[in-house]
């Protein structure tokens, strides 16, 4: 069943969205070569903690960090662990805070020192398909036409669009109604209505859309051993039109990067 938010508890949900927007932003500065993900993952714990919000991840179906942590050919779900980042690597970094009984849930993947041509554009592709499918959340619109926006956007440049794992709707639980693939039909799949929330975010490999899982029941890798990326919004319906709660200003603000990406999706200012 779709939980519709009033206006109230949607403001509430851009609280805990904007938390993990700083959390992500904060930890821009501190990705480079030699640090481990081990570190960032303490890192984000306790700026979480300090703007009075909880790790939305931490003991969440028993998940052992504050992060998921994915480098290079990890999709997702990665465990942080002591082993340094190296020049050249990449690193999804997927964060979760509960405030107010509300989570925010958001991923950028990292750049880590100077990445291979290939891989940053496969980066590159995959924030665009953000985006794309962003556009078709909307009035009137259904769950297959976020989803083949995505998956004919990103499969047109010639990458992999992973099927097994998907969006979802958030609110008061970290995992809700809608399901929300990055792939799918047109006209298929539950109607959007006025007042969802939900987490779109596509994850694109630079191989084969094939995944597997490693031993420890969490890490997601590609099959081939090619890199995969993970961009990842929190997307409210309002006014019949889609309206981002995180954003990845504080990223771009420790980055130097100057973008306008966001401004068709942004109707309060942050």
């Amino acid at each position: 069943m779709i939980k519709v938010k009033n206006t109230e508890e949607i403001e509430l949900m851009r609280e805990s969205a904007l938390i993990v927007s700083k959390t992500l932003g904060m930890l821009a500065s501190e990705v480079k070569p030699g640090v481990s993900t081990l570190q960032l993952d303490a890192l984000a714990e306790t700026f979480i903690r300090d703007h009075g919000a909880v790790p939305g991840f931490l003991g969440l179906y028993d998940f052992p960090n504050s992060l998921c942590m994915s480098p290079n050919a990890q999709v997702v779900h990665g465990i942080p662990n002591d082993k340094p980042l190296e020049n050249g690597d990449i690193i999804s970094i997927d964060c979760g805070a509960l405030k107010n009984e509300f989570y925010g849930d958001h991923a950028y993947t990292f750049e880590v020192g100077e990445v291979a041509p290939e891989t940053k554009k496969m980066l590159d592709i995959t924030k665009q398909s953000l985006y794309v499918g962003i556009r078709e959340f909307k009035h009137g619109n259904r769950v297959g036409d976020v989803g083949y926006a995505i998956q004919k956007f990103t499969e047109d440049h010639g990458y992999g669009v992973v099927r097994e794992l998907v969006g979802h709707g958030l609110g008061k639980k970290m995992h809700e109604d809608p399901e929300m693939p990055n792939y799918g039909r047109r006209g298929r799949g539950k109607k959007f209505v006025e007042g969802m929330v939900v987490a779109i975010e596509p994850m694109t490999n630079l191989g084969t859309h094939r995944i597997k899982q490693l031993k420890d029941g969490w890490t997601i890798l590609t099959a081939d051993g090619k890199p995969s990326a993970h961009f990842e919004h929190d997307v409210a319906l309002v006014n019949g039109k889609p309206e981002l709660l995180s954003t990845f200003k504080y990223i771009y603000d420790a980055l130097g990067i100057v973008s306008d990406e966001e401004d068709e999706f942004r109707q309060v200012k942050i």
